[in-house]
């Protein structure tokens, strides 16, 4: 984890070595000044020496206004060191993601890969800023400070050696209680968005079924567990200003009680012993920090390896050598495939799949819900992966291909269908980022989108809200459509693209798609009959099978399934029409 988090430090080396040594500067001038104070009370004050006092008192200045520079330059540096390995590790994590395959992403929820960018990257950030800084200044102050006391009085010095290893046996214990609590937190900050995007996203449906008191009270018992969880936390952490003050308290009783008899016996100077007091505080201030370091460090250990387990989660799809680059066609062969979504398990969604489509052939698919459609047109483009078998595109296996240069050749239209924000031409320039006008206005005609983007008041410069929540199913289907038509793939897939419009525009987004792109295969996957009966073959899928393939005149004859769904469509249109 350690070297996985250090590799982002990268062009902040400098930033990183900077701060601390800053720091030990700072540290240098601020235990300099004690003596120098101890100076003025003996030889200056109690002498009556003004000369001595006042070229004491400067270099006392000096000394200062040093601190106060180096301890800025410090501050600065660290800054800007935490800040950018903060950049680094949410640039690397992103990037990542990005490189994820969809059985990669299945292993994190949404909410916790933005908790882990988020939270616990400004948790590590936090950490690592107070690494380079107090936990240099802590340990440094604690060691100069001892080591100016035992050499001013080696008796009284003493005192803060038992202090020192009494507050720190206390500070440990407290500390290594609230790690685990700690590591508590976090999990509960991916349950605490889990919540609240879930409930944001789909706030329409939560106010159709007037459904706002159970998810308000679904977020409070989230909320709840994560505030008794730091309650229980801070309640440990607590402790620690009363020992301190405790031990504090404790040592100026004892530095007086013994300081004073030492400087009646002539032993001690009052300068001296004004020293002691100076180095008592930091010294036992540097233990408070030493202690809130550990805590830090216990919050942001449970971060750290969050993010560490995403940046060295590997990409399970990847190029193999010397990949393809050039996709002849769009032929598309299944050769005994089965597939699991669970690597390892004998559990096939797809189980010995076999068919073969032609360069442009339409191919229309349909079957019950959950019989894998969605998983099989997902193999083509190899966003997952065959358990056994082979996919081949253009009469190579997809895994030949570059992964890219696969993709760029092959433009999906999802199930689901995805906007993003921003203006209806940058939302189709996703399919080519360099289209021109007259090219986006020509694939939303042939989707049937150009007619109500016209009657929209900036037309093709109309803002998309996030989502997509400001049209409608239909009319975001058609611009996925088009998007996807901008790419001018050999391969087009509709994942039940059509399934929010009419069945006249469905009519017509099919025959646009035959005329105008004919050389490009087309795999169409439709619940309905009329969306599919017109291809060049019908494939019937069965519980993962291929139950039949064929015409939509020879699957009437020949398959049961098909049959049946044919006539209880056709059953429900007579219906309509009466």
């Amino acid at each position: 984890m350690l070297k996985t988090l250090a590799s982002q430090i990268k062009e902040f080396k400098r930033e990183s070595i900077l701060a601390p040594s800053y720091v030990i500067l700072e540290v240098i001038m601020e235990v300099i000044i004690p003596l120098l104070m101890a100076s003025i009370i003996d030889n200056g004050v109690e002498k009556g020496d003004v000369s001595h006092v006042v070229i004491i008192g400067a270099w006392m200045i000096l000394m200062a206004m040093l601190s106060l520079v180096f301890g800025m330059l410090s501050g600065i540096y660290a800054a800007k060191a935490s800040s950018g390995f903060a950049r680094n590790l949410r640039k690397k994590m992103y990037e990542n993601i990005q490189m994820f395959s969809f059985s990669n992403i299945d292993k994190y929820s949404t909410a916790g890969l933005i908790t882990r960018l988020s939270t616990d990257v400004t948790n590590v950030q936090n950490a690592y800023q107070m690494i380079i800084r107090i936990c240099t200044r802590a340990p440094v102050m604690l060691i100069s400070a001892t080591a100016m006391a035992f050499y001013i009085n080696g008796r009284l010095a003493l005192i803060f050696l038992v202090a020192i290893i009494f507050l720190g046996i206390v500070l440990a214990i407290i500390t290594l209680k609230a790690f685990p609590v700690f590591s508590q937190v976090f999990k509960k900050y991916d349950a605490l968005n889990a919540s609240a995007q879930e409930n944001i996203s789909a706030i329409r449906v939560v106010k159709a079924y007037v459904r706002e008191e159970h998810e308000s009270k679904k977020f409070q018992k989230t909320s709840e567990n994560l505030y008794k969880l730091f309650v229980k936390a801070e309640k440990m952490l607590a402790l620690n200003m009363p020992v301190m003050q405790f031990v504090m308290y404790t040592c100026i009783l004892l530095l007086s009680w013994m300081g004073a008899k030492m400087i009646v016996g002539g032993s001690l100077t009052t300068g001296q012993l004004m020293s002691l007091f100076t180095y008592c505080i930091n010294i036992l201030m540097s233990l408070m920090f030493i202690s809130m370091i550990f805590v830090m460090v216990a919050m942001s250990k449970a971060s750290a390896d969050r993010i560490a387990e995403v940046i060295n989660e590997i990409p399970n799809l990847v190029n193999g050598e010397n990949p393809q680059h050039h996709v002849s066609d769009g032929s598309i062969q299944f050769e005994n495939v089965c597939f699991t979504y669970k690597e390892g398990s004998n559990n096939y969604v797809l189980n010995n799949v076999n068919f073969f489509v032609k360069a442009g052939e339409t191919i229309g698919i349909i079957g019950e819900t959950g019989s894998a459609k969605s998983s099989l047109v997902q193999l083509i483009p190899r966003l997952y992966d065959t358990g056994l078998g082979e996919v081949k595109v253009g009469g190579l296996n997809v895994r030949s291909y570059d992964i890219e240069a696969l993709r760029n050749e092959v433009a999906m239209v999802l199930q689901k269908n995805v906007l993003f924000s921003g203006t209806i031409k940058e939302n189709i320039r996703w399919g080519n980022k360099d289209a021109t006008d007259q090219e986006i206005q020509r694939v939303c005609e042939l989707a049937q989108a150009d007619e109500f983007i016209q009657t929209l008041p900036q037309q093709y410069d109309t803002y998309i809200e996030q989502g997509g929540t400001n049209v409608s199913g239909g009319q975001k289907q058609r611009l996925c459509i088009a998007r996807a038509l901008l790419k001018k793939p050999k391969i087009l897939i509709l994942d039940d693209s059509t399934s929010a419009v009419d069945t006249k525009t469905d009519s017509m987004i099919r025959r646009a798609l035959t005329e105008e792109i004919p050389n490009t295969t087309k795999i169409i996957i439709a619940q309905r009959i009329t969306s599919v009966q017109d291809s060049d073959k019908i494939i019937v899928l069965n519980k993962g099978g291929v139950d039949a393939m064929g015409t939509h005149e020879e699957l009437l004859k020949s398959s049961s399934i098909y049959k049946e769904v044919f006539e209880s469509q056709m059953k429900g249109v007579g219906l309509d029409e009466k």
